[in-house]
């Protein structure tokens, strides 16, 4: 008989705990879901939000007489996208292109642009008030550019912000 008395309160303790409504899951708007990748050997992020797709950095053709940054454009099925060369960008050490460089294609004010990764690392979520500002050893562009620092030292690169910069804009008419 205890054996039966027993095997009924496992079985009540389970049903009961089967039975509990979970927590609800955190609002889309407390989490950012980020692309990490790394530069230069730091390790930076974008919003997944911005991130169109991740391209394999194939057949880059250099384009004359853009600034430094511009590494190029590519091919992204059909579609002719500029790459910039954040290293550069944000005036980081460079080690020269391989194979194994990414181009995260992030679109945003109307605007659908190559960034250029050394390699992509994952994704990730964290939670928005756990960004902090900007690291001391942040100066210069990249401070500009940043949305905060996670808590485990990742930058995370406000996209909105590299796309308005007038830099990147080019808007030229040729004359007949």
């Amino acid at each position: 008989m205890t054996q039966r008395l027993e095997t009924e309160r496992i079985l009540r303790e389970r049903a009961h705990a089967l039975a509990r409504i979970p927590p609800p899951p955190p609002a889309a708007d407390t989490m950012l879901e980020l692309l990490e990748f790394a530069l230069a050997s730091e390790r930076y992020a974008l919003e997944r939000r911005y991130v169109q797709e991740v391209h394999p950095l194939r057949e880059l053709t250099p384009l004359p007489c853009t600034p430094a940054f511009i590494a190029g454009i590519v091919n992204v099925r059909g579609r002719i996208v500029p790459v910039l060369d954040l290293k550069k960008f944000f005036e980081l050490p460079e080690r020269g292109l391989t194979d194994l460089h990414r181009a995260i294609i992030v679109r945003g004010h109307d605007l659908e642009v190559g960034l250029l990764a050394d390699v992509i690392i994952g994704i990730s979520s964290v939670p928005v008030e756990s960004l902090q500002p900007s690291l001391p050893t942040l100066t210069g562009i990249r401070a500009d550019y940043l949305k905060g620092v996670t808590d485990r030292r990742l930058v995370v690169l406000a996209v909105d912000r590299i796309l308005m910069d007038p830099r990147i804009i080019v808007h030229e008419e040729v004359e007949d």
